[in-house]
């Protein structure tokens, strides 16, 4: 299986944005109840939208994909910030080489459990840092941290990065979602402090 590997590197202060503190513990936070599968067989991954190709996966067929490992730092809305996590999982641009998006797509909507949803812009997608994980640190997510995929999306706050996905929805128009209704600011850019609506 191949692994390709991406790690983000620089001083400590230099990685630290405005007004956040660090910690090597990983807190939980999220909004609802943490979804249990006592059987990987009742779960899929939706891709659809503005894609040539739709396709549900199931986990199996993500495991088989190549893998990539990345080690980066993550930043939480809530003030911690986490440094040097190691994910794997399957990069968003293998991804897109089943699915192949249309030239009108813009926007990329998370689904989650429980109806929950994250939106980012599509060139946030396609970086390369960004991962559906299945593991962190070496070892399978916990269902409290998203088993049995999340995305990590690292350069912004922590809560775009959707725990327990269910579907990625490429869209040509923005479509804020659950915090992003709730007051939170509708990109969340860490170093500039986008925190809230009225940052």
């Amino acid at each position: 299986m191949f692994f390709g590997r991406v790690k983000m590197t620089s001083s400590k202060d230099s990685r630290i944005p405005p007004n956040q503190h660090v910690t090597t513990k990983f807190p939980i936070l999220h909004h609802g109840n943490v979804p249990y599968y006592a059987d990987l067989a009742e779960w899929d991954l939706t891709v659809f939208g503005l894609v040539d190709n739709p396709q549900v996966f199931t986990y199996e067929q993500l495991m088989k994909l190549p893998q990539t490992k990345i080690t980066t730092d993550i930043h939480c809305v809530t003030g911690w910030s986490r440094l040097d996590n190691m994910w794997t999982g399957i990069s968003s641009l293998e991804l897109l080489k089943r699915v192949k998006i249309k030239q009108d797509a813009r926007y990329v909507i998370f689904h989650a459990e429980e109806g929950w949803t994250a939106n980012l812009p599509l060139e946030d997608f396609l970086k390369e840092t960004t991962l559906l994980a299945h593991s962190h640190n070496g070892e399978p997510l916990t269902p409290k941290h998203g088993f049995p995929i999340r995305a990590v999306v690292a350069h912004l706050y922590f809560w775009k990065s959707a725990k327990w996905l269910r579907k990625i929805e490429f869209t040509a128009k923005d479509q804020p979602g659950f915090w992003e209704r709730n007051g939170y600011h509708n990109y969340g850019d860490p170093w500039k402090e986008q925190r809230l609506s009225w940052d």
